[in-house]
């Protein structure tokens, strides 16, 4: 996860020299008063809050020389009022440097914290191999903001005797409480999923774990804290996926060699883990045909509720539909985090977790019938 250095826009590079140049015109115009003084000092404290040290040096040196050239042409460099004049204009380049080095110590501080908060995200939320079980896997997390490196949204995939076993998740609330509920939820299903026979009783495993933990991620998960889950098991040699829907957005197939996207809605869909206390049963594991060349496309809200200047929502369907076919699941995840960046335009308000699998070569059971109960491809 590379650091992002800030860039500000050109202009901003341009306009210390700009109230420099209207300063000294301004001073030119009226010597009597110096009334460009006021620029001239904002010039050297904008260079100091917001260019290099070099630059800032640059700007200070061009205000003297500046206030200098004016003092000799109007004959006031020998009087009080024209040292008073560079002794101002000296104090205010001092000034921006000050400002300068302030703001690169600080800068440090942050880029220290900054490596701490990435390796936190690394540790809490790794990235997954590449190739696991015949499936190759690709992921993405975007924080809501560029500091904000960790967050709420979490993803996992386990080698398990039961086949590969995906989980995406997006954690209610913001913060440290909700980083704790992803640690504890990512805990669980990695040792869970080795253990529990199907999906419906790892879903009741994580929902035991995080009522029985539920006191230690904080008062606003304890009394209102629920975590929307999609669980996915690709069972060794056969062409389909289970899935278990917990409040979820449903995932997205992109079909093999053409453009065609589909999202598999749940016909039950259930309620979110956290919310077992209202005794509603848990929905029926759904299988569906996922034959070689496929991709399923694990997502989080932040991509279905991505909002344009309109306030329209994404829809991966309509957005990732031109953009194929891809050649696999990376190329698809990066699709679709370019896709929703052009569709808002800016800062997103909620984070962003994308997890592809793609099967690739020949697998066991393409082309026949999926078992009784399944539901078909939407």
């Amino acid at each position: 996860m590379a650091q992002k250095s800030v860039r500000w826009p050109p202009y901003v590079r341009v306009a210390p020299w700009l109230l420099i140049v209207g300063g000294l015109v301004w001073n030119s115009l009226d010597p009597s008063d110096y009334w460009g003084d006021p620029l001239l000092a904002a010039a050297a404290v904008l260079s100091g809050a917001l260019l290099t040290l070099r630059d800032t040096l640059a700007v200070g040196v061009a205000n003297v020389t500046g206030i200098l050239v004016l003092s000799l042409r109007d004959g006031s460099l020998g009087t009080q009022d024209g040292y008073l004049e560079l002794v101002n204009t000296a104090l205010a380049a001092v000034l921006g440097v000050g400002v300068n080095l302030v703001v690169a110590r600080h800068g440090r501080r942050l880029a220290r914290v900054r490596s701490v908060a990435e390796a936190a995200q690394r540790a809490v939320l790794p990235e997954p191999p590449r190739w696991v079980a015949g499936l190759e896997v690709a992921a993405c997390y975007r924080a809501a903001q560029d500091e904000a490196l960790i967050g709420g949204d979490a993803y996992a995939l386990q080698d398990t005797p039961y086949g590969v076993r995906v989980l995406i998740a997006d954690v209610r609330g913001k913060g440290l409480h909700a980083v704790g509920a992803v640690s504890v939820l990512l805990g669980v299903f990695r040792e869970d999923a080795h253990r529990e026979p199907d999906l419906a009783a790892l879903a009741d495993a994580l929902e035991r774990t995080l009522a029985r933990e539920s006191a230690a991620l904080g008062e606003e998960l304890r009394l209102e804290g629920f975590i929307t889950a999609l669980l996915v098991e690709f069972p060794p040699g056969e062409a389909v996926a289970r899935t278990l829907d917990c409040g979820h957005p449903g995932p997205y197939l992109l079909g093999d060699g053409g453009p065609t996207v589909s999202r598999w809605d749940a016909a039950d869909p259930g309620l979110p883990l956290g919310m077992g206390v209202l005794g509603v049963a848990r929905p029926e594991v759904e299988t569906r045909a996922f034959p070689p060349g496929c991709t399923l496309l694990l997502v989080t809200d932040g991509v279905t509720e991505a909002r344009d200047a309109a306030g329209e929502f994404y829809d991966p369907v309509q957005g990732l539909a031109p953009l194929g076919p891809f050649a696999g699941p990376r190329e698809a995840v990066d699709a679709l985090v370019a896709d929703v960046a052009r569709w808002t335009g800016g800062p997103r308000d909620d984070d962003m977790a994308v997890l592809a699998v793609s099967r690739r070569g020949d697998a066991a059971g393409v082309g026949e019938p999926v078992r009784a109960g399944a539901e078909s491809d939407r």
